[in-house]
């Protein structure tokens, strides 16, 4: 019965969604999704293009933190259908 819930844990780790892990803000992250808003307009991309301009311009005056958070709500926004 311990083996067997063991492996149910290992099971439920295995299948948990890869967006549960934090989105960390580094420049390699930040080209990726650059790249990923190539292609047809939907609205989550413009939505994501939005947040990646605030982000450049905050990155621009120094602002690290805020360029963070705007650069997580456009994974957000890429991530919406």
């Amino acid at each position: 019965m311990k083996t067997l819930l063991l492996a149910a844990s290992f099971v439920a780790l295995a299948l948990s969604p890869a967006s549960a892990a934090k989105i960390s803000c580094t420049s390699a992250n930040m080209a990726k999704l650059v790249v990923g808003m190539g292609g047809e307009d939907t609205p989550g991309k413009i939505a994501a293009r939005k947040a990646m301009a605030s982000a450049n311009s905050d990155m621009s005056k120094g602002n690290m933190r805020g360029a963070c958070k705007h650069y997580i709500n456009a994974e957000k926004a890429m991530a919406m259908k």
